[in-house]
């Protein structure tokens, strides 16, 4: 009888199966490219290409484009990689390799403080360019994501058009046609705005600062999540308030019932969450925990100033939902921007105030007058041309590749002890150090040898977070920041040492 001997191209995919199988090859690491591979091993390129394609229909490898193909490692509940799921049970690969542990819930002390890190985030946001260091710290994604040149010709259209581009034109609540397409866009994600509720601003920042300003005072205590986006500690020091941190789930958010305890036992101003992708945690509220939040905050009349900066940004298959869709009462104030999915060049942001919209307004033309017209209307008509939702979907795709690779990479890397979170979307992976570790001193040392890092320090009012670290896992993943991540953890070991 006579026997079909199998293809090259699978002779071949089943040597790196193999590879994969007793550890030459980890999650994270970059295969040979093409051309190399058929070097090495007397193949055609089409029969390396074939192989590679099966490996990666096969849901052990991906490729990056412009990078190469990559051994896979998927993270995350939903996740069902079959490499991820054969190494978790694979006494070949330690388990501290494929999926280190998660942080705990943070347990802050119920205690209002004074706000200042402002100093502190200036100084690292500095270092970010400095010397072209490799930006593991930076809080923005990276700008290659965004297609910046077709905004770009439509803000060259705008002006070669000749119309009406004066200060009189940008008064609050801003350019309708913007205002029209932002009202769309929340109502393909599920919620339904009237255009007369839409306050633009300069970025989500100012629309942060705005809310928070016109819900509370000077002395006033505000609750947020712990560890929190500093941006929201910048909102508070600036008007001199007061924080509380929050007990925080890296899985769940933040933990409802100690909001309600802490209520009950001081007063507090106003709550700032942020319930999808937070930064630096990375976690989507549960529906049921965001319902909560809103009859909690109703119950009390107590505002919430919700960040929805990154709610484009997610890994699952469907938009999340968000608090103001839970509001009844008008006590969300919903805050966001174009800075983290479209272009981060504008700075355009926009506020849903609900009750307190008469008070943002005010507060907007009273602090920066306006918000410049000729980004509005740059934004609007990339909208309006369509494309944006497939702009997103290779957005995320990218993200979520690049953070598996991250992960693994600091799985690998690393030493033992150390856990990092689960994105569900987003941009950034929050790491817990062993506890001997100062990421101050980790920071300075990695500056100087061109890496940057965001210190746990940034996060809170307090010293909590002295050993956790915040990494930007969005820039295309070259080998500088291979080498990046590999350095850091040879850092870290001589440091335990």
């Amino acid at each position: 009888m006579k026997t079909t001997r199998q293809p090259l191209y699978q002779r071949f995919a089943e040597q790196i199966r193999a590879s994969l199988q007793n550890g030459v090859l980890r999650p994270g690491d970059r295969l040979s490219s093409v051309r190399q591979a058929s070097q090495q091993h007397g193949l055609s390129i089409t029969t390396v290409v074939r192989a590679y394609e099966l490996l990666e229909s096969g849901g052990l490898i991906e490729s990056h484009p412009q990078s190469g193909y990559f051994v896979r490692a998927r993270f995350g509940a939903e996740s069902t990689s079959t490499l991820a799921s054969a190494l978790a049970h694979d006494p070949a690969f330690p388990v501290a390799h494929v999926s280190p542990a998660e942080p705990d819930r943070s347990q802050p002390l119920p205690v209002s403080a004074e706000v200042d890190v402002s100093r502190h985030v200036l100084a690292t946001l500095k270092s970010i360019h400095q010397n072209d260091a490799v930006p593991l710290g930076s809080p923005y994604p990276d700008p290659t994501l965004f297609p910046a040149r077709r905004i770009s010709q439509y803000n060259g259209a705008i002006l070669r058009s000749g119309g009406p581009l004066g200060v009189l034109d940008d008064l609050p609540p801003g350019h309708p046609d913007l205002i029209r397409q932002i009202v769309r866009r929340h109502l393909e994600t599920g919620l339904s705005v009237d255009p007369g509720d839409v306050v633009i601003t300069v970025g989500a920042t100012e629309a942060i600062n705005l809310c928070l300003q016109a819900v509370a005072k000077a002395g006033d205590t505000i609750a947020v999540e712990s560890p929190t986006f500093y941006a929201m500690l910048h909102a508070i020091e600036r008007l001199g308030m007061r924080a509380i941190e929050i007990p925080t789930d890296p899985r769940l958010g933040m933990d409802i019932a100690a909001l309600k305890k802490v209520m009950q036992s001081q007063p507090v101003a106003a709550c700032m969450v942020m319930p999808n992708f937070q930064n630096p945690l990375g976690f989507e509220m549960p529906e049921e925990n965001k319902r909560q939040l809103v009859e909690l905050g109703s119950r009390y009349n107590m505002p919430i100033i919700e960040n929805g900066v990154c709610n484009e940004l997610y890994f699952g298959t469907a938009h999340p939902s968000v608090l103001k869709a839970y509001d009844k009462r008008g006590i969300v104030l919903y805050c966001s921007s174009f800075s983290k999915s479209l272009t981060s060049a504008y700075r355009i942001g926009w506020t849903l105030p609900g009750r307190y919209r008469e008070q943002v307004e005010k507060l907007k033309f009273l602090n920066t007058l306006s918000t410049s017209t000729l980004p509005q209307r740059a934004i609007a008509a990339y909208l309006t041309a369509g494309g944006y939702d497939r702009h997103l979907r290779r957005v995320r795709r990218t993200l979520q590749q690049r953070c598996d690779i991250m992960s693994a990479f600091v799985g690998r890397f690393f030493p033992a002890g150390t856990r990092i979170t689960r994105p569900a979307g987003g941009y950034v992976l929050w790491i817990e150090l062993p506890a001997a570790i100062d990421s101050m001193i980790l920071y300075r040392q990695a500056l100087a040898e061109g890496i940057t890092i965001a210190p746990g320090r940034l996060f809170s009012t307090s010293d909590a977070y002295r050993s956790f670290i915040r990494m930007n896992y969005s820039y295309s993943w070259t080998l500088q920041i291979e080498q990046a991540i590999r350095r850091l953890g040879e850092m870290l070991a001589a440091m335990l040492e």
